[in-house]
């Protein structure tokens, strides 16, 4: 992803509210097939890390990202944007 696309995505998720939370149980096999899930009907999506997760913002940005084959376009203070195309009928074009 070039570094065109990855701004005109954070520039889309500044308008989009938080839906997950990962909080002191971290990344678990069901938390991965809900945002899997959600990546596959909105395409982008914010979550918020909270101060009790077991790991760091961007490490859990990148466990995520590689578990639900998205992109983690990026870390704003607590939260995570993450991207992935639509396998059908795409909103978002880059």
């Amino acid at each position: 992803m070039t570094s065109k696309q990855r701004a005109y995505l954070r520039g889309l998720a500044n308008t989009i509210e938080p839906i997950f939370q990962v909080g002191k149980s971290g990344i678990t096999d069901n938390f991965i097939k809900q945002v899997d899930d959600a990546l596959e009907a909105r395409e982008l999506i914010k979550l918020t890390v909270l101060s009790n997760a077991p790991d760091d913002i961007k490490s859990i940005g990148n466990k995520l990202s590689e578990a639900t084959n998205s992109v983690f376009v990026q870390a704003v203070g607590s939260k995570i944007t993450l991207f992935r195309k639509r396998k059908k009928d795409s909103k978002i074009r880059l």
